[in-house]
């Protein structure tokens, strides 16, 4: 009876860990910065952007899951990813709680900042352009905040 309990108990654990978002993660400054290459650590922790049509996901097809490049969180599943023809990785949609909003009036407008939830790092802006047979959204995410893992992969 109690193999059969730490089964399930070990179950549910594994269902929570890939469902729910990681424990907050805090690091400093010049943990991030060892961490992290100068691209990375400049649009993650600093709130930057890469050039259009640069960043390495930008016509990335394959099949798995987009993951912060800070902590690792799974944010984006590659079924969601579109071309919106901007430059930037495209998706319609998150996954779970692992994204948060905050409002960013720089540069004189009002936009939607996307950050993980985890690490706080910025990945990009959502806009109300997506794909209307779906969401209606449109995650513009900068390619540097990500890291892949293929569908294949077993790690």
């Amino acid at each position: 009876m109690k193999k059969i309990i730490l089964t399930f108990a070990l179950f549910l654990l594994s269902i929570h860990q890939t469902t729910f978002a990681q424990e907050k993660v805090h690091k400093s400054d010049a943990e991030w910065k060892k961490e992290l290459t100068q691209e990375q650590y400049y649009i993650l922790r600093q709130k930057g952007t890469e050039y259009a049509f640069s960043g390495e996901y930008n016509k990335h097809y394959k099949k798995g899951i987009y993951h912060c490049a800070g902590c690792k969180t799974p944010l984006f599943k590659s079924e969601n990813k579109f071309d919106s023809g901007t430059g930037w990785p495209s998706f319609d949609r998150h996954i779970n709680s692992n994204v948060g909003f905050l409002e960013d009036r720089k540069y004189g407008m009002v936009r939607t900042e996307i950050i993980c939830n985890v690490c706080d790092g910025h990945l990009g802006h959502v806009f109300p352009d997506g794909p209307r047979e779906t969401t209606g959204k449109r995650y513009c995410v900068n390619s540097a905040s990500l890291t892949f893992k293929n569908a294949e992969s077993k790690k």
